[in-house]
């Protein structure tokens, strides 16, 4: 257990800060900060996965996601000078969102994991990304769910713009969701330069204990 306290650690400071950065708009009005913290929590399922096993990285996906879920619900009962720190649609969605996709994640890597080095935790990465954008984004911002919390006023989200301002009209968050989700893909392709790094560290050390 020891050995993936910090893969815990890292996870609900991930889901934590994604939950907060997700609220600020960023890049001329079409991404939001948390686009670029989210995709780290593959990185952190793979890393365990390849390095501890299967078991191991649900264990951190778990108690992570526990960890996570509990402040973003904390955080939903702090109010800035925008409202709520973490709305609850934003706390739910996130909880939905995360848990589907890192099994998804789990279980494609698990498929993969003795092909090229690079193959499973890219497509994992890609795959599960793409199911957390679509859950993530319909749930805290799609006005056909604004029951999930009344008090929240998510019309901004729902109002018709050309996709980043020149494309087809479509509600704000569908536009929001589709440029998180190229962040992710991009950040997948990056997050491959730690994780090769990580895995020649983990053969050498076996190398050397053999």
């Amino acid at each position: 257990m020891k050995q993936i306290i910090p893969g815990i650690i890292s996870m609900a400071l991930i889901v934590v800060s994604s939950n907060i950065l997700v609220q600020y708009i960023a890049f001329n009005g079409w991404l939001t900060w948390g686009a670029f913290t989210y995709p780290f929590a593959f990185l952190v399922t793979d890393l365990i996965n390849r390095m501890y096993g299967r078991s191991q990285a649900k264990k951190v996906i778990f108690i992570g996601f526990i960890l996570g879920i509990l402040c973003s619900i904390i955080g939903s009962q702090i109010s800035n000078e925008f409202g709520p720190l973490v709305t609850l649609r934003i706390a739910i969605g996130s909880g939905i969102g995360f848990l589907v996709a890192q099994r998804i994640d789990l279980s494609i890597f698990e498929r993969l994991r003795e092909t090229q080095w690079w193959r499973a935790p890219l497509t994992s990465s890609v795959i599960g990304s793409s199911i957390d954008t679509f859950l993530f984004f319909t749930i805290a911002f799609s006005s056909s769910l604004s029951w999930l919390e009344p008090s929240n006023d998510v019309s901004w989200a729902n109002q018709p713009r050309a996709l980043f301002g020149f494309g087809p009209e479509m509600p704000y968050w569908i536009g929001l969701g589709i440029a998180d989700y190229a962040v992710k893909l991009a950040i997948a392709l990056l997050a491959l330069i730690p994780f090769r790094f990580a895995i020649r560290k983990l053969n050498n050390d076996q190398k050397n204990k053999n």
